[in-house]
């Protein structure tokens, strides 16, 4: 049976050929840096379920040292030249874009055939991760058509990748850690000290002002984590579970869902998403970091309002 660790071991190996290809990138003037930080990555893909919570911890810290001291630079491999590149565009135009579209596609269909046929039966992968494996599978079948398809240079796939990364830096795996800090607060209690504060503002019986709170709480939290994710956990405990869904009696699949969709107005909204505000901003080198955020406030701030008239209208019907 293919299992999320076969995706973990896959993830690994990747982040470990990015650390040896920058070890010996002699043109960036940082590349031990970069060795240390996509090596450590590999580490905690490869070995992140044996190893105790102690040495996980510590290779986060680590991570965070390596960024936080600025050992991180922009690498440039020579892959394929931009005179290539502009001779494969106007060769094959649009159809470049097909093995992008293989890897939702093998998927989302993956995961209809492997759920509702015969497939199913066969047990071939863990049955709660399906999607996510089949999202592996098709990364890796879009990268033989491409090798099969465009004849790239051997290492171009991990070059490429290790530009993109080396791009992005520290934010590429800024999610993946607030995601883990939402679910320490939760352990922490913070829900539970959150909807203490909130039931002395929120006046008794109140649903459009828990509704409210609620869904303020999710784009606040989001805005300080940079992660809907991190701040879902948060709010849940305090005001969406005790309140929301047994106080009032919500209906708890629409109240997270749209809860989550209110916090990612406020993702829109702040630096803290920096893979998603101030990435963009530094590859298309717009005069402000923050140009890519000023834009969004204007769709932000209407759709938090949908959101909260959505729960308030569709949950407790």
């Amino acid at each position: 049976m293919i299992t999320l660790e076969w995706l973990y071991a896959l993830t690994g190996a990747v982040f470990a050929a990015w650390s040896v290809l920058s070890a010996l990138d002699r043109g960036n003037a940082k590349r031990w840096g970069n060795a240390a930080f996509w090596g450590l990555m590999a580490v905690s893909f490869f070995f992140g379920g044996v190893l105790s919570d102690l040495i996980n911890g510590v290779l986060v810290l680590a991570l965070v040292g390596i960024a936080g001291a600025g050992w991180l630079a922009r690498g440039e491999p020579e892959t394929t030249t931009v005179e290539q590149r502009e001779t494969l565009s106007a060769r094959f135009g649009n159809r470049l874009f097909v093995p992008a579209l293989i890897i939702p596609i093998t998927a989302f269909a993956g995961t209809l055939l492997y759920k509702f046929t015969a497939l199913g039966d066969a047990g071939l992968f863990e049955d709660r991760w399906v999607t996510l494996i089949l999202l592996g599978a098709g990364v890796l079948i879009a990268l033989a058509v491409c090798m099969a398809w465009l004849r790239p240079p051997l290492l171009a796939p991990l070059e490429e990748g290790r530009r993109l990364m080396d791009s992005i830096g520290w934010a590429a795996v800024l999610p993946q850690m607030l995601a883990a800090l939402g679910a320490v607060f939760a352990l922490a209690g913070v829900g539970e000290i959150i909807g203490a504060l909130a039931g002395q503002v929120i006046p008794e019986g109140s649903l459009f002002l828990s509704v409210l709170v609620y869904c303020l709480g999710m784009a606040g939290f989001t805005m300080i984590m940079g992660n809907a994710f991190a701040a879902f956990p948060v709010m849940a405990a305090a005001i969406g579970i005790p309140v929301l869904v047994q106080g009032f009696g919500g209906n708890a699949p629409v109240i997270g869902a749209i809860g989550m969709l209110a916090g990612f107005c406020g993702t829109l909204m702040t630096p803290m998403a920096a893979n998603f505000n101030i990435v963009p901003a530094a590859l298309l080198d717009l005069k402000s970091q923050y140009g890519v955020i000023r834009m969004q406030v204007a769709t932000a701030v209407p759709l938090l309002a949908c959101n909260i008239l959505l729960i308030y209208f569709l949950a407790f019907r």
